[in-house]
């Protein structure tokens, strides 16, 4: 007889509403010729988070996959160790309000969010303080980038429609395997459209098989890709298991702080890229995690802060250096 698990006591997913809101609202504008006009601005609207009838926090956000959001923002802040904790996510505009439902509750919970870091994100990030100490205990997993898919992932995020474009004032987050693109989110704050990502991983199941046929190898369970209890039962029974990040790359218009390294590795994604800088903070983080972060990625010109044994050089794609006017010599007709 088979040790396997029945499929059919296989954990359940979570429930989760789909309450997405305007993303932009129209205002009228005096421009600079004094004409009245009306623009496009982004949505910002406060979502409060209950975990089991208990407020845990209010976040600003654009209201696009506040489920997401919420399923992320508690990954990322290690309130949950994985997705079949959580019953069900129940978003409700009309009060602003998030209620979560756990399968067993959260333990300690009051201690572990009683100490809050602020950070530099924008739109003021926060994490629990409890959470820069775990950075010790996070293993990345071995990935590559070659120079021209990360070519190729500028390129997709230029091409990409989005709220940037029709109204500016948010940033962007993508997710990508290689130079493909899996998914892209917007918010107000960088820090939401990373932690909608992290939810949406999470939602968004893969095979064992399909990974180890893909890989050659059955991705391992590391602190950065934990299989708990229930994830690890389902795993062992060959059906589909939450996101891995082992092949993949994070993407954010934004810069690099240390809450954006910690959290990319958090998600097991051992590779982020940046149109924008790194802070000194996130760069000292990123070293000690052997996370490859690469910045100021616009058309043909980047920098690797951090991790450059992860990327795989090829200078000849680069764009020519700009050549400067020949300086006349002396007594030269």
């Amino acid at each position: 007889m088979s040790s396997r698990p029945d499929p059919e006591f296989a954990p359940a997913w979570p429930r989760l509403t789909q309450a997405q809101a305007p993303l932009t609202h129209a205002v009228d504008v005096v421009n600079e010729r004094g004409e009245r006009e009306q623009v496009q601005i982004p949505a910002e609207r406060p979502l409060t988070v209950y975990v089991d009838k208990r407020e845990l926090v209010t976040l600003m956000t654009l209201g696009a996959q506040p489920e997401l959001l919420v399923l992320g923002y508690l990954r990322n802040q290690r309130l949950v160790e994985s997705v079949f904790d959580i019953e069900s996510i129940t978003v409700d505009w009309d009060v602003h309000a998030a209620a979560v439902r756990t399968r067993h509750g959260i333990a300690r919970i009051e201690e572990r969010t009683a100490s809050k870091v602020v950070t530099t994100g924008c739109g003021q990030g926060s994490v629990f303080g409890g959470l820069m100490d775990e950075v010790d205990r996070i293993d990345l997993p071995e990935a590559r980038l070659t120079q021209a898919q990360l070519y190729g992932i500028v390129n997709a995020i230029r091409l990409k429609e989005s709220t940037y474009k029709s109204a500016g004032s948010v940033h962007g987050c993508a997710l990508f395997r290689g130079e493909d693109l899996l998914t892209f989110v917007e918010d107000v704050g960088r820090h939401n459209a990373i932690d909608t990502i992290a939810g949406w991983m999470w939602m968004n199941p893969e095979s064992v098989q399909a990974e180890s046929a893909s890989t050659g190898l059955a991705p391992a369970p590391t602190a950065a890709c934990p299989r708990s209890g229930s994830d690890a039962a389902t795993a062992s029974a060959g059906l589909h298991v939450p996101m891995s990040g082992t092949d993949k790359v994070f993407y954010t218009t934004g810069r690099l702080t240390s809450e954006m390294v910690i959290k990319s590795a958090q998600m097991g994604v051992p590779i982020v890229v940046s149109r924008s800088g790194m802070t000194q903070m996130g760069h000292a983080v990123a070293q000690q995690l052997g996370l490859c972060a690469i910045g100021r990625a616009t058309n043909r010109r980047f920098v690797c802060y951090s991790g450059e044994h992860r990327l795989v050089l090829q200078p000849e794609l680069a764009s020519p250096p700009s050549m400067a006017p020949a300086t006349p010599q002396p007594g030269a007709q």
